[in-house]
């Protein structure tokens, strides 16, 4: 079979989209129901791919390789067009692929999760299908079209200075389940709007960077693709374990996305993402062995809580300043997670900065200004989230641990136009970022001080004063008249027009 060069995105884009419309047909029309299915089958495509070309660089070099699995639960046993395993269940009865992958390939994985000498790599494909129990799509035939459609895509462009046209594609598909969720848009951040965060905060090599609220892990994967941009040619063979293995972390909580999130990242080419299943605010959940070893504290945050999400006494009781506010709680959360002179970079909705109406609020904006350096908030067009379900306002806020706040520089984008079909570029924060360094004040940015802030009581609301309006000046007679007027000649136009139409038939 004929495989699919992915050195076109678009191509690419294409290829997977056939694959999804298989999917729709066939027992799983949404978005929230086709794309888990994919993910853990694309997963062992490429997984099976990539220990391929590793196994071959190991024999190079004379060294030992030993693969994550082994026959016939390799993808190129039992999924391959050409694979003994595969050969031999298509000479069985129906319905055989679908047995096999239920009673035999699925409890293989899963053993891996509880074997205490399992690799890394490993535990991430227990995670991956965990809780799958038997294909969703319950034809046979299908089942094997989209498996011989999964196998023309191969991961092999990518190497080790830049990221596979694959992961994008699969980015792209992840936006799909983004448009069709109602929960404020918590489970995909605009990727534009995570470039911009993670330009500003720009983690390096070294750092641990954490995302408490990881949901399909784009903050994490967009940080490893900037941290590889920003070695380039240097990039090290440690300073790719250092970032495969050691660098990413984060928690989810929801079901569906967990493994969801995982194979976005290793799809990324992040090997050992260790990612926590539970609740962050609470503490509840199985952070298992993928988070061994997770230092106390991190080097950088950067999340985009649940805007309007309400917890309850269990996790309240686990803060400073207890509030039912996700957002709130989460603000908390960023704050204690982050070592002391760490960064930060978070998305919040308009409520966050202006909410004074609950004790805890004022307390954590207190708590944000008196154990960090709050240097910069940007507040963000509407419409920025318009793709994730939400119409929530939203701002970026960007801290820094270990010194208390003493002023805020604030950059205001709200002029810009933004839709489903215009979103938010990282163009539009050009002149942002040439302002930044030095908190240039503009029409678009200006500085508020820790007193005006106390003053205001917390109240960090980002009003441009800077921003020129243009007042009609007009009284109400001379309106009156301009509309008249403009009346007058929407009539002589139309009469003109029925009178060329008049002409044009006689």
């Amino acid at each position: 079979m004929q495989e699919l060069n992915t050195g076109s995105v678009s191509s690419l884009d294409s290829q997977i989209q056939s694959i999804c419309d298989i999917m729709r047909r066939s027992n799983a029309a949404s978005a929230l129901q086709y794309i888990p299915e994919l993910t853990w089958i694309l997963f062992l495509r490429v997984l099976d791919e990539r220990e391929e070309q590793e196994e071959i660089a190991k024999r190079i070099v004379g060294a030992t390789f030993s693969p994550t699995l082994v026959s016939p639960f390799r993808w190129r046993d039992w999924a391959a067009p050409d694979g003994s395993k595969r050969e031999e269940l298509q000479i069985g009865t129906n319905g055989s692929m679908r047995r096999f992958v239920s009673e035999e390939l699925f409890p293989y994985l899963r053993r891996f999760k509880d074997y205490p000498v399992s690799t890394p790599r490993q535990r991430v494909v227990a995670e991956v299908i965990a809780d799958r129990q038997s294909p969703r799509i319950e034809s046979e035939r299908s089942f094997l079209d989209i498996l011989d459609k999964v196998h023309e895509i191969r991961d092999s462009e990518v190497d080790k200075t830049h990221t596979s046209p694959l992961s994008h594609a699969y980015e792209s598909l992840l936006l799909k389940m983004g448009e069709k969720n109602s929960d404020d848009g918590q489970f995909f951040t605009p990727r534009e709007v995570i470039r911009a965060i993670v330009k500003v905060v720009d983690p390096q090599v070294g750092e641990t960077v954490f995302d408490p609220a990881a949901g399909t892990g784009g903050f994490l994967a967009l940080a490893y693709e900037h941290m590889l941009d920003r070695l380039g040619d240097n990039i090290t063979g440690l300073d790719l374990v250092e970032l495969k293995g050691r660098t990413f972390y984060g928690k989810e909580k929801e079901n569906l996305i967990y493994p969801i999130c995982l194979a976005n990242l290793v799809l990324h080419g992040i090997d050992e993402p260790h990612i926590w299943h539970g609740n962050t605010l609470t503490g509840s959940g199985n952070g298992g062995a993928l988070w061994d070893d997770s230092p106390p504290f991190y080097d950088v945050v950067l999340m985009n809580p649940p805007f309007g999400g309400k917890e309850g006494a269990d996790a309240q009781q686990r803060f400073s300043y207890p509030t039912s506010s996700t957002q709130f709680l989460f603000v908390q959360e960023a704050i204690d997670s982050l070592n002391s002179g760490g960064r930060a970079g978070i998305v919040v909705d308009e409520g966050f900065l202006f909410r004074t109406t609950e004790k805890a609020f004022v307390q954590t904006k207190q708590k944000l200004l008196d154990e960090c350096d709050l240097y910069c908030v940007v507040s963000l067009p509407s419409g920025v989230f318009a793709k994730t379900g939400t119409g929530s306002k939203t701002n970026l806020m960007f801290f820094n641990k270990g010194a208390p706040t003493e002023r805020t520089w604030y950059y205001d984008l709200t002029d810009e136009k933004v839709t489903k079909t215009r979103p938010l570029l990282l163009s539009h924060f050009d002149e942002f970022f040439e302002l930044l360094p030095d908190r240039t004040e503009s029409e678009r940015s200006w500085t508020v001080t820790r007193e005006e802030m106390e003053e205001r009581g917390y109240n960090l609301n980002a009003v441009n004063p800077n921003r020129v309006v243009e007042e009609d000046t007009r009284t109400p007679e001379e309106l009156i008249a301009t509309i008249e007027s403009a009346n007058n000649e929407i009539r002589e136009a139309i009469a003109e027009l029925r009178r060329l139409d008049s002409d044009t038939r006689s």
